[in-house]
């Protein structure tokens, strides 16, 4: 009788062993690899699209633009042709969120600093203001590396459509007219396919890493 007890217990315990393994193995056959979104104007809220995209269901990119970086070198798609990277729209007189902003985007500049696939692209909201030469000092002393992160100027209302059409960003209506203004905390994670890949609060630290999370995924496409 004891003796079947004992080959009993070993049993049991050879069974529970075995019973977490193959648990283990369909837990990690089933645990299928999830694409980020793709985000689309109708997948965003109404207030941070632009009401002539409110119908749109697919295809979104990126609009094609021409602005000038820190350095005065005319920054294009092309500069970020193959690239992942990770947008949001700033001011250097700011003193509010965007000094919050910046602290996170240079975080993310120093764990992308060696990785080629990934860059930052910046644009200034207040373009009259942030010429060249503010740009080129704020970088400085943000510690910007020019090699991996773009702070932008340019037209105002290319700028600004960019952030309403494009990258479906911000609240506000403004077209870049003289008197308007526009902010956002949003950082966007933008593919190689020039396509909305994800949104975060640029001032959390929290959502920082959910971003850095979702470039390794993102790579792995």
């Amino acid at each position: 009788m004891l003796s079947f007890f004992k080959d009993y217990k070993i049993f049991a315990i050879v069974f529970t062993i075995v019973s977490i393994i193959i648990v283990s193995i369909i837990y990690n056959t089933l645990n299928v690899y999830q694409p980020l979104p793709i985000y689309q104007p109708t997948m965003v809220q109404p207030e941070l699209v632009d009401s002539t995209l409110h119908y749109k269901k697919k295809y979104h990119k990126i609009a094609d633009f021409s602005l000038t970086n820190q350095n005065g070198k005319t920054i294009t798609q092309e500069d970020y042709k193959d690239k992942i990277y990770v947008a949001d729209f700033f001011f250097t007189t700011c003193p509010t969120i965007c000094p919050i902003m910046t602290k996170n985007m240079a975080s993310i500049q120093k764990d992308i600093l060696n990785d080629d696939e990934v860059m930052l692209l910046s644009h200034s909201v207040t373009p009259e203001i942030d010429t060249v030469v503010q740009l080129k000092r704020y970088a400085i002393k943000k510690g910007v590396n020019d090699k991996k992160w773009n702070l932008v100027t340019g037209d105002k209302k290319q700028i600004y459509e960019l952030a309403r059409k494009s990258y479906l960003a911000v609240k506000e209506d403004g077209d870049g007219g003289p008197f308007d203004m526009i902010h956002t905390e949003n950082f966007m994670l933008i593919d190689k396919k020039r396509q909305i890949r994800g949104f975060y609060d640029g001032t959390s630290p929290e959502e920082i890493e959910r971003l850095l999370d979702d470039i390794t995924i993102l790579k792995q496409e």
